[in-house]
């Protein structure tokens, strides 16, 4: 650990730790029941007509729940600093840890799959900070990026 993050994690305990380390195990998380925090440092990417309303539409996926879930876990195993906090196969849920480059701030992010017909899934992700009233943007970049990242790994067939 750099020695500012050492030094912030005197005031902000989570950042004294590495990886998803030193932030309790997130449960499965009741995806319908969001409840998005006043400050500016979320962003939440889902299907339209979603609630919360969502920051960044979701499009429908033409590939099944199993599949879509996959190539997601997929992509949080791409980004730099992301660590996986906590997996729910059964309920199609990962969460992830990802911490910035120089204070080791934690961020958390959810991905939530939802089967809608055999061949056709949709996908919620939900990025905030843990710590700090604002975030410069970054939780949505994030989102933003996922999703790109997720559509370069969608087989041809899945065209929306």
């Amino acid at each position: 650990m750099n020695p500012l993050a050492w030094l912030i994690s005197l005031a902000l305990p989570a950042c004294g730790f590495p990886a998803a380390e030193g932030l309790p195990t997130p449960p499965v998380m009741d995806i319908a029941h969001i409840a998005r925090p006043a400050s500016p440092n979320t962003a939440l990417g889902a299907p339209s007509g979603f609630s919360p309303a969502p920051d960044i539409v979701t499009p429908a996926y033409r590939v099944p729940a199993d599949m879509l879930f996959a190539l997601a876990q997929d992509v949080a195993a791409e980004q730099p600093r992301t660590f996986k906090a906590a997996l729910y196969p059964d309920q199609l849920q990962a969460h992830y840890v990802a911490r910035s480059a120089v204070f080791n701030f934690p961020d958390l992010i959810t991905v939530q799959v939802r089967q809608e017909t055999p061949d056709t899934s949709d996908l919620i992700i939900w990025s905030r900070s843990v710590y700090g009233e604002g975030d410069f943007g970054v939780n949505r970049q994030r989102v933003q990026a996922w999703l790109g990242a997720l559509d370069t790994k969608l087989p041809p067939s899945s065209e929306r």
